[in-house]
């Protein structure tokens, strides 16, 4: 072995040895590990807007919907408790963290609902074009929020894959140590539809 080695120019060790290294995913796991981040990046952003926006559109409903205080309350509430909330690196490591900072915009799509709920009441903030362009804002922020979820579930999936799948797991837990990644799952009691009543 030593002779076949001593035999070989310097370059051409080089090369194989680069050529072993690249078979190994060494590279691919960490750059799969950067998707996801940015990824998660996406989503944040994209709840970070609609946060931006509630303020806007509760002070354009408020001049309105005097008395609807509790709905406006729940609303301004929900925003602060999204709001304080540290959101940390680890997060996407941790399914507890993960679900906790779900539970959170979930109660704050929740009190957005039942704003919609008492605007239903007001024809004439319907009609009012801050309002409108407001309401326009935040479904579209809405659907960026879907989106930024299901990429971020993509990248975590195509990150997790890497991560288990061989010859990559072996290099994973020799060299790397890299986690699984959490996705983004349903909240709770989203499989069973909401009953309308007129």
């Amino acid at each position: 072995m030593k002779s076949l080695i001593s035999g070989m120019s310097l370059p051409l060790l080089l090369v194989m040895l680069l050529s072993l290294l690249s078979g190994c995913g060494y590279n691919t796991m960490q750059a799969n590990e950067e998707a996801v981040t940015a990824a998660w990046g996406n989503v944040e952003s994209s709840y970070q807007r609609r946060a931006d926006l509630i303020p806007n559109l509760v002070e354009v409903v408020k001049g309105y919907a005097k008395h609807e205080a509790e709905t406006l309350t729940a609303v301004t509430e929900a925003r602060a408790k999204v709001g304080s909330m540290q959101v940390s690196k680890d997060i996407l490591s941790n399914p507890e963290s993960l679900n906790k900072f779900q539970q959170a915009q979930g109660q704050l799509s929740g009190a957005l609902s039942r704003l919609m709920v008492v605007v239903e009441k007001y024809p004439d903030l319907k009609a009012n074009q801050n309002f409108m362009d407001l309401q326009k804002q935040l479904e579209g922020t809405e659907n960026r929020i879907n989106v930024a979820r299901e990429r971020y579930n993509k990248s975590v999936q195509v990150f997790n894959t890497s991560i288990r799948t061989f010859p990559n797991s072996m290099t994973n837990s020799m060299m790397l140590h890299l986690q699984r990644k959490e996705p983004f799952k349903a909240e709770e009691g989203a499989k069973v539809a909401p009953k309308v009543k007129f």
